[in-house]
């Protein structure tokens, strides 16, 4: 709860992956990847409920073993590739409807902590704004890009003349997935999450891996395991 609004938190994961089959389940530094973002949502100060959004019984008892409660089984039409992003979240609010504020906690972002989930939710209710979604600095900037004509002629992304220094472009920011905060209200009337009253909140690059394929699952396991390195260097403080 935050100023006396209910918060819900809720982690959508489906069965049907096709790059990476059955990634949320598959195994992360010794845990099964949905386990870090339940672990994470736990944490929370602000959360006040956490529940699973999944139409795959492996998965929810996955879940449930990781103490996350999954009080119903997503319906089939929201667990195809077709179906939008938002529809589990808004399926979850309609089937759980006291809550002023909803976070969609993506299973996919397993380096997020529990500080960056309330931070999100912080910058939502202390900034007034209906929603706040988290972002990392993009390591390519849309000024150098281009489009390409059925010629090969270069069109460029953004309009303007172009920067001749990296050191005068603007910063440019990516969604990177790890947390999603909406008003319930709000996002049932708009149904998606970006809008131009929409805040961010900024993460490092190094807690925004999104696991997509076998790669990104490399990868958020060698950050793991070099976090957890210098820690145990650093020792106690």
């Amino acid at each position: 709860m935050i100023r006396n609004e209910r918060v819900l938190g809720v982690i959508p994961a489906r069965g049907g992956s096709k790059r990476l089959p059955r990634k949320n389940v598959r195994p992360l530094a010794g845990k099964p990847l949905i386990a870090w973002t339940i672990e994470a949502a736990r944490g929370s100060r602000y959360l006040d409920r956490v529940v699973l959004s999944s139409d795959d019984a492996e998965i929810i008892r996955v879940a449930r073993q990781w103490n996350c409660e999954a009080p119903f089984v997503r319906p089939a039409e929201l667990a195809s590739d077709e179906a939008p992003g938002v529809g589990p979240v808004l399926h979850a609010v309609q089937a759980l409807p006291d809550y002023a504020l909803v976070v969609l906690l993506q299973p996919t972002s397993p380096l997020r902590t529990s500080a960056d989930i309330d931070a999100c939710i912080e910058a939502c209710v202390e900034r007034g704004a209906p929603a706040c979604v988290s972002v990392c600095a993009a390591q390519e900037n849309p000024h150098w890009m281009f489009t390409l004509d059925a010629g090969g002629r270069l069109s460029p992304v953004m309009s303007g003349k172009l920067p001749d220094r990296s050191q005068d472009l603007p910063p440019a920011y990516l969604l990177n997935g790890a947390v999603y905060v909406a008003r319930t209200d709000w996002l049932r009337e708009r149904r998606e999450f970006i809008s131009p009253q929409t805040v961010a909140y900024v993460m490092p690059a190094d807690r925004s891996t999104d696991i997509d394929d076998a790669d990104d699952l490399r990868h958020a396991e060698s950050l793991m395991q070099r976090k957890e390195s210098w820690n145990a260097t650093a020792g106690p403080r």
